[in-house]
């Protein structure tokens, strides 16, 4: 079974190997369709997962504000998520039955 991503009715993600933390998806790398984000400035720190960076999600001319996040460098703990990308803000994640 494949994770999708869905937002403003675009797949942004879609991956049979996404990272479950905390609750949330983490897509590698490669599932993620990198036109539809631009680097943000906004940061976060967590407590065990180190310093997290966010891209502001571009579709359609509207623009969802920081609404994906990674960790390039994250602490050991949290090594297997490096560079995977997550999804919040009105991002739909859903199940769907393979890979397109």
């Amino acid at each position: 079974m494949a994770i999708r991503a869905i937002w403003n009715g675009e797949v942004l993600a879609e991956s049979d190997r996404t990272v479950v933390v905390e609750g949330n998806h983490y897509f590698p790398p490669g599932s993620v369709r990198m036109e539809h984000l631009q680097d943000s400035s906004a940061h976060t720190l967590c407590p065990w997962k180190g310093k997290a960076s966010y891209y502001d999600i571009v579709v359609d001319g509207q623009t969802n504000r920081a609404g994906a996040w990674y960790y390039p460098k994250p602490w050991p703990l949290a090594r297997k998520i490096r560079d995977h990308v997550a999804f919040w803000q009105g991002v739909v994640i859903e199940e769907t039955a393979g890979r397109r």
